[in-house]
């Protein structure tokens, strides 16, 4: 059975991530190495969902509060 792992990134490490894939798959394609798994693995990073967050609000009048699902 293949093991899953679910990671949550903000924006900045989202990014971090995406470059780290794309400057590893270019130096594999400069050193005329395979890059389809590196370049499988960044598509599903790409295509990976965003978690939704509602907005509610809460018992003081005006006041909101950001609720994860």
């Amino acid at each position: 059975m293949e093991e899953k792992r679910i990671l949550k990134l903000d924006r900045y490490d989202y990014k971090i991530l995406i470059n780290a894939l794309n400057e590893f798959r270019t130096k594999l394609i400069n050193e005329n190495v395979e890059c389809g798994i590196v370049d499988d693995l960044l598509i599903r990073v790409i295509d990976a969902p965003v978690e939704k967050r509602k907005l509610s609000l809460g018992r003081t009048k005006g006041s909101f509060t950001h609720e994860s699902r």
